[in-house]
């Protein structure tokens, strides 16, 4: 298909119009436009052709036969045009609203608090899928996502969530009455950090941990390391809004905080543009919770 072969869809919408009208006029009223460039669409599209479309006799405007032809097989075209629309408009409204978390946030900060945004919003269906791949918005038909970083997605619009704030928490039955001072006070324990995160391990031993005079072990994931801590197998930093709700019951101590990187947090992020009226609520919802 090549659209340089045919009139501009505007001159060709607006012959139909006026077609299907029966008068410039009405075609004007139709698609907001003037009586003139209604005019001004018809003559485009004879000029195109090189044929008389249609002809005024009194005032009433008669289609040629070459004219009512292309009129009802633009009808037909353009009507097609309306339904996919609809059809994807309507599938867009009833789908499932997509959400991508990191496993960790989705199972210590999102699920504990989206039975309240269900209960809010029954006619919102949320699918939530936890992982840490690298994935793109539009490409793998998600709605948004939820990550941690500082907030620079080029392309993607993104709102600050959660801090990304560090704490050193283990169980109260772990730490016993010792005084805590710095890390260093810590190092007979066995700590725990993932392999692929590194930052963590970094960070402590930027402010006092020794880490190659105390006992670590590797553990894959965040989430299976805040699942170890708790059930005192050892002490770990891990981000703050993690473990709200342990060190608020005494579940956690915390032995030590600090701010994590200037901008450094969870983001709601989302594609830029246009946005259906789901992710704006579910997005609202989100940025409630903090």
């Amino acid at each position: 298909m090549n659209w340089r072969d045919i009139p501009s869809l505007a001159a060709l919408k607006g012959f139909e119009a006026a077609a299907r009208a029966g008068s410039f006029s009405a075609a004007a009223r139709e698609l907001n436009v003037t009586h003139a460039a209604i005019a001004q669409h018809v003559r485009s599209v004879e000029a195109h052709l090189g044929m008389s479309l249609l002809n005024r006799e009194g005032r009433k405007m008669v289609l040629t036969d070459a004219g009512a032809q292309l009129a009802n097989d633009l009808g037909t075209g353009f009507s097609t045009i309306i339904d996919g629309v609809a059809r994807i408009v309507e599938d867009v409204n009833t789908r499932p609203l997509t959400v991508t978390v990191t496993p960790n946030f989705a199972e210590y900060w999102l699920m504990p608090r989206l039975c309240g945004f269900w209960s809010q919003h029954p006619e919102i269906t949320v699918t939530v899928h936890a992982s840490n791949d690298l994935i793109d918005l539009r490409r793998d038909g998600y709605d948004m996502a939820i990550r941690y970083g500082e907030g620079d997605y080029p392309g993607l619009q993104s709102q600050f969530l959660v801090a990304g704030d560090y704490v050193v928490v283990a169980t109260p039955d772990l730490l016993g009455n010792r005084s805590v001072d710095t890390l260093a006070d810590l190092q007979d324990l066995t700590w725990l950090f993932s392999p692929t995160l590194p930052v963590y391990k970094r960070w402590a031993s930027e402010n006092g941990l020794d880490v190659d005079v105390c006992t670590i072990r590797e553990v894959s994931s965040m989430s299976m390391i805040t699942s170890a801590v708790r059930a005192g197998g050892g002490i770990s930093v891990v981000i703050r809004a993690m473990v709200e709700d342990d060190i608020a019951s005494g579940r956690l101590v915390v032995v030590q905080e600090g701010a994590a990187a200037p901008n450094l947090g969870y983001y709601v992020v989302s594609q830029d543009g246009a946005e259906t009226n789901k992710v704006k609520t579910f997005r609202k919802w989100l940025l409630s919770q903090k």
